[in-house]
């Protein structure tokens, strides 16, 4: 998995999985010592982040992730930008997170940027 656009289709689809899918999803693409930090909250390893995400979705009741754009990278290192959308798909946020690939294509990092809430 190098291929910025199947990283970043990878990572949302974790984050949009439901609470008893996000375990496969994370097994699938994240290294099992995967790292997630951003302004809001962080953690490490399969557990801790899928309990940080089942919280933070558990507060967005209904919302998506959504890619916005076209992700780029180079190396190891995926960028791309998304948009947090309601059930009437109206964005309630934006961001920017860079990915940091393993030897192997996993998601081993994931540096998050909080871009502000959508107009």
């Amino acid at each position: 998995m190098s291929d910025p656009k199947i990283v970043a289709k990878a990572y949302l689809e974790t984050w949009n999985a439901a609470s008893g899918q996000r375990s496969a999803a994370l097994s699938s693409a994240w290294r099992p010592d995967a790292v997630y930090t951003d302004p809001l909250m962080s953690g490490k390893g399969h557990e801790a982040l899928q309990a940080m995400m089942d919280s933070a979705m558990a507060q967005f009741a209904g919302h998506r992730f959504a890619l916005e754009g076209e992700p780029d990278g180079h190396g190891h290192f995926v960028r791309f930008s998304w948009t947090l959308r309601n059930g009437a798909e109206a964005s309630v946020a934006r961001g920017t997170d860079v990915v940091r690939l393993d030897e192997g294509g996993r998601i081993a990092e994931v540096i998050g940027f909080l871009d502000g809430a959508a107009a």
